[in-house]
């Protein structure tokens, strides 16, 4: 079943403005507005954040394994005075 909303004390420029795009994408006001809402907040598929893309790009060019050193001394104490 699909979800039906109302929006109240819409501003007039911006009906106005809804009713100019709905025109030149050759729609009714209605199917306009439901575009922005779908292309706004997506579809049905979650969209991948940054980590995942930037994975998703450079994973095919492997890893780069490091040599970490043991720690030879130990971390020093802050001074806050």
């Amino acid at each position: 079943m699909m979800a039906a909303i109302t929006v109240r004390n819409l501003d007039d420029k911006v009906k106005h403005r809804l009713r100019v795009r709905a025109a030149s994408h050759g729609r009714s006001m209605e199917a306009e507005a439901r575009a922005i809402i779908v292309e706004a907040v997506g579809g049905d598929e979650e969209e991948p954040n940054i980590l995942q893309r930037l994975h998703e790009r450079f994973a095919e060019l492997g890893g780069v394994e490091l040599d970490i050193p043991p720690r030879s001394s130990k971390p020093r104490v802050v001074d806050f005075d």
